[in-house]
């Protein structure tokens, strides 16, 4: 089942000699449960293709489906809520809210859909990100690799079709990057979510089905698909 089809989607900043074409009629499709990683030099346009597949960012022209949704042609509302039930963002900007503890910023988008949290999956979560402990701590309490496994959890915590993950291990330890990366690989083998990463670390593209390359805007794929 196709989850994200990408097609012909193109993105420039600026203007004049300033002018920057960050994607050049860049296509693509995942499947449901497929791991896909997105390596790339720094500014090759890797971010610009997570923000546009996620929605956050609209591109100059090209479509982006997240199953047979157009996200483009919804209306700015209707778009944040779509994102907020079947997209799951990993920054490496954590954005977690101050005055609330570990778990009820991993929680917190269920609660905006009125949502009540399953708390098996909580657990889980909490115990796999090695948090269980620290459940109740507020994120000012807690050190910057902490509060990603906190980002983290609350991307995972509404099962959504699609995961867009920026170096989610970008601040964490080599343990806990394995850590994180198993439970990227969790998501998508056994809950059967869609993960599209991206990293400069090549090493952990050994755990993706699927490696994509950007450079200079365009995208390519490095070999077939490995599962």
């Amino acid at each position: 089942m196709e989850i994200v089809r990408v097609e012909k989607l193109s993105k420039t900043y600026g203007k004049g000699e300033a002018q920057v074409a960050a994607l050049k009629n860049v296509s693509f499709s995942m499947e449901r449960g497929q791991f896909g990683a997105v390596v790339g030099e720094s500014g090759s346009g890797k971010s610009t293709l997570l923000n546009c597949v996620g929605g956050l960012d609209r591109a100059d022209a090209g479509k982006v489906f997240i199953g047979d949704r157009d996200l483009f042609a919804m209306g700015e509302e209707e778009r944040t809520i779509f994102r907020r039930q079947n997209i799951g963002f990993i920054f490496q900007s954590f954005h977690l809210i101050p005055e609330l503890n570990v778990e009820q910023n991993i929680i917190f988008p269920l609660l905006l859909d009125y949502r009540k949290p399953e708390q098996t999956r909580v657990e889980e979560i909490l115990e796999v990100l090695g948090l269980t402990n620290r459940r109740k701590h507020l994120p000012g309490q807690l050190s910057g690799g902490q509060q990603q496994r906190v980002a983290i959890g609350r991307a995972l915590i509404t099962r959504p079709a699609l995961v867009l993950a920026d170096e989610p291990t970008g601040n964490l330890d080599s343990r806990n990057s394995e850590d994180v990366m198993d439970l990227l690989c969790k998501a998508s083998r056994h809950y059967q979510q869609t993960v599209l990463m991206i990293t400069h670390n090549r090493n952990l593209t050994s755990a993706a089905d699927r490696v994509f390359q950007v450079t200079d805007g365009t995208l390519c794929e490095l070999g077939g698909d490995r599962r």
